[in-house]
Parts: structure tokens; C-alpha cells; sequence
């Protein structure tokens, strides 16, 4: 092969990310029957009712070299219409170009979401991922909306997914890199939440129902925002009633909300992110998950505990690389025959 073909060579080996193994993620850094809150079977953000100094460590590991940052700031309290850019990591699963489920961007390929979304829609051509804006039904006008919404080309739920009551999470592989904003933001996640349990001013995010007797989303069908408290599982299991020998909520949940009801997720909230303001930096410490009903005394929300997965997500993350398409694949090897 000559130099030219050498050179030709090298360049594809670049552009297909073959030439650096395991280099995909370039910002990559060395957790009643109930019911799901999808928008098909039941999960209400409903949601009715300066630069950090962290340090990456142990226990705080960014999945990303810029995360949990936002700079739109206007403070509404719980319950709410959100604003546009206040949670620039939200992430609007599109099935067939309908809302389906919530998510949460984590770099420039991942978004993370819930595992039981996908059980009957495994395939990723059907999937896309809106980012960036505030209603969940853009205008077919809104030409903004439309570049910021993204093919998904893998996804990867979590081996031992069982429903929504074992490990209730999934990632989601862009088919392109997204472009960062100031309403396009990736969110950090870390290997420990323990230091946000019992917080009351963690928030919920999320399009689904607004009330517990179903009522929908009304027009615009804006994002909805909801101050939680994050509950300990002993005490969520009390509230839950059931016996001491069989705990319903497992360490790879949690539960969050008001144990009056107050506020909640609902259906269509799914795979939504729950996020805590720590010393200046965003962190998404769950995932809508399930619940029984919505709203309802003494049941909380349940949420995927996303510290339990984060070395699976790092795993998934680092080792997935991308596929070159057909016609690549065919000039590469022309290449190599090439005289």
C-alpha cells in the first residue's frame, strides 16, 4: 500500500474511531402491584401539588469534564412549569415521534433512562432523542427543536432488568455527538448517595400526568418540576406497610416525594431524572421507576438508586465504541488491497 493509501488509511481508521480502541467517549472520566410510569402502562411530575471546585475522587467521579452546570436559574417553587434551560440534562424519549419516557443526558452519546421502557420497543429505529426543549410536542415549524432531536443507535439495558422491580435501568447510544448549549447540559452522577438522603430540596423533573385521576398534560406541554424529599428505606418500607422479611424496596431504590402525597411522579414520567444541588454541581441520584398510583398517602415514588449501577454505566460507557457503517467498511478494505 503507497503512502497516499497509507495516509487514506489512517484518516478512516480516525473518522471510524478504530484506530484508538475504547476512545469513543471522549469526555469519558478516569443504583398493590405496582405500577410503571411510562406513558403506555402508568409512571406526574406531576410533579403536581458560581463554578464548582469539586474534585474528582472516589466518591465523586463526573462521567463528563463539564457537567451538572445550568444557566438559566429562575426558581419556581415545586410543583410547577418549569423554565426552558433549568434542567438542560432532561431528555424527552420519543417513541415513533410521540413522548414516551424521560431521560437524562450523561455526555455527548449517553442518555440515561429507565429499563422498562424499552420491554416492547426494543428496537432503536424506533427511538429518538429530544434535547434543549421546554414542551414535549414542538411545532413542526420549530426548526430548533428538530436539530436538537437525535437518532439512537444502541441500546443497553442493564443485564438483569426484571420489570420494574430489579434493576430498573437503562443507557441509550446516540447515533451522533450532541452540541452543548446553554439548554443542552450533561448532568453528573457519583458512586454514593448517601449524603442526600433526607434532603428536601431535591427535584423532580418530568411531561406526565399532572393529577392522580389521570388528568394529561394541558398545551403547551411544558416540563413540570417538583421539589422531593428523599426517604431512607426503612422508612419507605414502613410506609409501605409490608413485613420486615420482605422489604419491597431494595438498596437499588429509593423512595422520594411527600408522604402526604403532595407530590409525585406519575405516567409518562419514566426514566426521568431525580436531581440534588451539591456545592454548586447538579447530580442525578435517581430514575423514575414505579409507583402505586400516583399521589396517593404513604406512597412515594419509587426511583432506580443510580449509585448502585455507576460502575456498570462507567463499564458500559467505556468499553462500547462505535460501529463504522457498511461503506466505510468497504473502503477500508480497498484500502488495505490497494497496490
Amino acid at each position: 500500500m503507497g503512502a497516499r493509501g497509507a495516509l487514506l488509511l489512517a484518516l478512516l481508521l480516525a473518522r471510524t474511531g478504530l484506530g484508538k480502541p475504547g476512545s469513543q467517549e471522549e469526555e469519558l472520566l478516569s443504583g398493590r402491584a405496582p405500577r410503571t410510569r411510562d406513558a403506555s402502562q402508568g409512571g406526574w411530575a406531576g410533579v403536581h401539588g458560581g463554578p464548582s471546585t469539586a474534585v474528582p475522587g472516589p466518591e465523586n467521579v463526573m462521567l463528563s469534564k463539564a457537567c451538572g452546570h445550568r444557566e438559566i436559574h429562575s426558581l419556581v417553587a415545586g410543583g410547577v412549569e418549569s423554565a426552558r434551560g433549568r434542567w438542560p440534562w432532561q431528555a424527552s424519549l420519543r417513541l415513533r415521534r410521540r413522548h414516551r419516557c424521560g431521560g437524562s443526558l450523561l455526555s455527548r452519546r449517553w442518555v440515561l433512562s429507565a429499563a422498562h421502557c424499552f420491554q416492547k420497543h426494543y428496537y432503536p429505529s424506533e427511538w429518538t432523542v429530544q434535547l434543549g426543549e421546554l414542551t414535549s410536542r414542538p411545532t413542526p415549524w420549530n426548526l430548533r427543536a428538530y436539530s436538537s432531536r437525535y437518532k439512537v443507535q444502541d441500546i443497553i439495558v442493564n443485564p438483569d432488568a426484571l420489570g420494574v422491580l430489579r434493576n430498573d435501568i437503562a443507557l441509550l447510544r446516540l447515533a451522533s455527538s450532541v452540541t452543548y448549549n446553554a439548554y443542552i447540559q450533561p448532568i453528573c452522577i457519583e458512586s454514593s448517595t448517601f449524603t442526600f438522603v433526607h434532603r428536601p430540596d431535591c427535584w423532580v423533573t418530568g411531561w406526565g400526568l399532572i393529577s392522580p385521576s389521570g388528568t394529561p398534560l394541558p398545551p403547551p406541554y411544558n416540563l413540570r418540576e417538583a421539589q422531593v424529599t428523599i426517604l431512607n428505606n426503612t422508612r419507605c418500607n414502613y410506609l409501605f406497610e409490608q413485613p420486615s422479611s420482605h422489604s419491597m424496596i431494595r438498596d437499588s431504590m429509593f423512595c422520594a416525594g411527600a408522604e402526604d402525597g403532595s407530590v409525585d411522579t406519575c405516567k409518562g414520567d419514566s426514566g426521568g431524572p431525580l436531581v440534588c444541588d451539591k456545592d454548586g454541581l447538579w447530580y442525578q441520584v435517581g430514575i423514575v421507576s414505579w409507583g402505586m398510583d400516583c399521589g396517593q398517602p404513604n406512597r412515594p415514588g419509587v426511583y432506580t438508586n443510580i449509585s448502585v449501577y455507576f460502575h456498570w454505566i462507567r463499564r458500559v460507557m467505556s468499553h462500547s465504541t462505535p460501529r463504522p457503517n457498511p461503506s466505510q467498511l468497504l473502503l477500508l478494505l480497498a484500502l488495505l488491497w490497494a497496490p
